[in-house]
């Protein structure tokens, strides 16, 4: 291959103006959980991605996520 090349996740090199062929034959939709910076990135090219706005119960505390086991 001549000109601007990239390497793919595989190694393989391609060219930026070839189009990439579906992995799975049509497009998919990508969900995020939680961290919005990965989503918007994402977005910004043009994939298709749903966000969901998810955060670990009591912050991740495990102390009080015991607690809440308890009572729940």
């Amino acid at each position: 291959m001549s000109g601007p090349e990239k390497r793919t996740g595989m190694g393989k090199k391609v060219k930026p103006s070839e189009k990439r062929k579906p992995f799975f034959g049509e497009e998919l939709v990508a969900v995020n959980i939680g961290i919005k910076p990965f989503y918007e990135d994402l977005k910004c090219q043009n994939v298709r991605i749903v966000h969901v706005d998810w955060e670990p119960p009591a912050g991740g505390d495990e102390e009080i996520v015991a607690l809440l086991d308890k009572i729940l």
